[in-house]
């Protein structure tokens, strides 16, 4: 297609040069038409009343282009057109060819037309009003002019498309704000990018100005800026200001829309999270309102309850999230905004808050729970342990073991303390009295009532444990006192048997002394008696002793127990000591029937004396010499002997002797009576 262009270049009469380029090729008419009203529509009016000189370059074509491209210029372009220089080929088209003169058709064609060389062309334009293609010097790019055109056409199509949607959208938003019910827009967008179309705007404008300045301080004065040039800078600089001005109402009406659209988006993510908060959330904590009848109950809720803090975990994280974009938006200061934020702001904490009370209040009423069925189980435990020890057989060795058993009961009685489980049963049904302030509109103390009514049996139910058990203790405390009683009778009737043994041992070890005189003899005798009472007293206590054991096994419902061999062996030494006691007895007053009658022999004269007297003497002194030489024969028929034999030789020598004394004192007499 065509290169066509308007140069920089003007002619004599100030007019612009239009240059039509021809070539081999077929030519379009309807595109050269088409660019010649394009181009003839960048000049001002001012300018275009200078008239142009077309330049039809015909050194590459044919004269019949030539010729059609002219009389065209007719038609498009005839009252702008002032002067039409054909430049020819050096070798001149064929005569016949050319035998239509353009200078006979001016009248017809309303401008002049002249066929003339390209080395001959100064002579109607000055050279440096023409390119170099045509031997002149003005420099002129016109693919540079193209694109430039190019990008300030679309500039200004940009440019001014955005300026009237800036302007729709400014106006929208304006209305929008004197109408508040009116729904905004918000999807209404520029078509363009406006902080690109200024940033082409403001290269354009730069790229303009320093081709006028360049123009205008360059050496020579060899060009000068175009006509469409210098419109254009007023024109791209009346679009930015305008761009500007509405770009900039654009950029408020966008911060009003991005903090509505943030206003809105933070509104309903407040609303979610209240939704949720007084929905689901609080219907969750409606259904968890049991506190467990053991500590695995317990344990059972606290894990639904972690789950439930979870789930409203990850809703006070968006409420955190929330929180902080109210309050930057608050710093900004935005007063239209402050009322409706701060009232956002205290509707999400207030459910947030009463919520999260509501969270740790079940929280701290399960871990009361928890602690109060731990404490209960507890003591369950001790009471159970405490039952069986007294419910087993007690079968104790002797007193220590029963004393050390009744004090590691009543330890064990005492260690069962309640005041633990009340004072917890009393923080937990505290806490389950204060949930009835966020109840909403549960009814509450019945469940509360279901909980307390728990609470409390549970603990009544210790208490009636636990006094079980102490009547249990006293019971085995009083059974164990009768059973130390028991063993201390046992133990002392064995005492009494083994100081029975002893009084029966010094009977037949110790008192073995007849007496030297009839007076000793009855000392003896009621030494011996007394010896006798205190043996009955000893004999008496065991017997004592044995019956108290025989009635508090009785009491104590201890039958497979008995005195075992304590009353046999307290009767069979007592049967000794009797026998014992009574052959001293006989001893000593057979020793007093001896010592008396001696004694009245050696105190009497011969004339007193009767004959019966010594018979006696002698007669008891035999018989007593011959007891001492007989055992005590016990019932069960074994034998013992008083004293050791020594012992019983020196009684026996001591008697002869008496004796002897009494015979001689006998045979005195005898002789005595014989002489006189």
């Amino acid at each position: 297609s065509f290169i066509t262009s308007v140069s920089r270049g003007k002619d004599r009469r100030s007019g612009l040069i239009l240059t039509i380029p021809l070539c081999t090729e077929q030519t379009s008419m309807e595109e050269l038409s088409s660019t010649l009203d394009y181009l003839l529509g960048i000049p001002s009016d001012k300018c275009k009343a200078r008239g142009f000189t077309v330049i039809v370059d015909g050194r590459k074509s044919q004269w019949n282009i030539v010729k059609t491209v002219v009389l065209m210029l007719q038609n498009v372009i005839p009252a702008e057109v002032s002067l039409v220089c054909v430049v020819k080929p050096d070798e001149f088209w064929d005569k016949k060819v050319t035998h239509f003169c353009f200078w006979k058709e001016k009248d017809r064609l309303g401008f002049e037309v002249i066929l003339v060389s390209a080395n001959k062309l100064t002579r109607y334009i000055e050279p440096c009003q023409l390119t170099d293609e045509f031997g002149g010097s003005l420099v002129y790019d016109h693919m540079d002019w193209v694109n430039k055109r190019l990008v300030f056409e679309k500039f200004t199509k940009e440019s001014t498309s955005l300026l009237d949607e800036l302007v729709v959208i400014n106006e929208s938003e304006k209305s929008n704000q004197l109408d508040k019910e009116r729904p905004p827009d918000c999807n209404f967008l520029p078509s363009f990018d406006p902080e690109t179309v200024l940033q082409t705007g403001h290269e354009l404008l730069s790229e303009l100005q320093q081709r006028r300045f360049n123009g205008s301080e360059g050496g020579g004065g060899a060009w000068s800026p175009m006509d469409d040039e210098l419109l254009a800078q007023p024109q791209v600089m009346k679009l930015l200001d305008s761009l500007r001005e509405q770009y900039t109402k654009y950029q408020e009406v966008c911060r009003q829309r991005s903090k509505r659209s943030q206003l809105e988006e933070i509104q309903t993510k407040v609303m979610q999270v209240v939704n949720w908060l007084e929905g689901p959330g609080t219907e969750q904590l409606r259904t968890q309102w049991g506190i467990g009848d053991s500590i695995r109950a317990s344990q059972a809720l606290q894990q639904k309850h972690e789950e439930i803090e979870s789930q409203h975990s990850e809703w006070f994280a968006v409420y955190v999230e929330l929180n902080q974009q109210i309050a930057a938006l608050l710093s900004a200061g935005d007063e239209e905004d402050l009322v409706e934020l701060k009232g956002l702001q205290q509707q999400l904490s207030d459910v947030c808050y009463r919520q999260a009370s509501q969270l740790e209040s079940r929280q701290n009423v399960l871990q009361s729970a928890h602690e109060f069925h731990s404490t209960a189980q507890d003591l369950s435990q001790q009471l159970d342990g405490l039952l069986g020890m007294l419910c087993a057989d007690v079968a104790p060795a002797d007193g220590a073991a029963i004393q050390q058993t009744l004090k590691h009961l009543e330890e064990k009685l005492k260690s069962v303390a309640l005041a633990g489980l009340r004072e917890k049963g009393q923080v937990l049904m505290d806490q389950m009295s204060n949930q009835t302030s966020w109840s909403y509109g549960k009814d509450v103390p019945i469940e509360n009532k279901e909980n307390i009514d728990h609470i409390q049996g549970v603990m009544e139910d210790m208490q009636l444990r636990k006094q079980r058990c102490e009547d249990m203790v006293d019971v085995r405390r009083l059974k164990m006192l009768q059973m130390v009683q028991l063993f201390k009778c046992e133990e002392d009737a064995s005492q009494a048997v083994e100081w029975l043994g002893e009084l029966l041992d010094a009977l037949l070890k110790t008192h073995i002394r007849l007496g030297d005189d009839s007076l000793e003899t009855k000392v003896l005798l009621e030494k011996h008696k007394k010896f006798v009472d205190v043996a009955q007293s000893t004999y008496d206590y065991g017997r004592q002793l044995l019956q108290a054991t025989v009635v508090l096994c009785q009491s104590l419902r201890c039958t497979t127990r008995s005195s075992g061999d304590t009353l046999p062996r307290l009767n069979r030494v007592w049967k000794q000591f009797t026998v014992t006691s009574e052959e001293r007895v006989h001893r000593l007053e057979m020793a007093c029937s001896f010592h008396t009658a001696a004694e009245k022999v050696a105190n009497c004269s011969s004339s007193e004396v009767e004959q019966e007297t010594y018979e006696e003497v002698e007669m008891v002194g035999k018989a007593l010499l011959d007891r001492l030489t007989v055992p005590v024969i016990f019932p069960d028929g074994s034998e013992q002997y008083f004293g050791s034999p020594g012992d019983m030789a020196s009684s026996a020598e001591h008697i002869r002797d008496k004796m002897k004394l009494v015979e001689d004192r006998k045979l005195t007499l005898i002789w005595f009576s014989r002489i006189h």
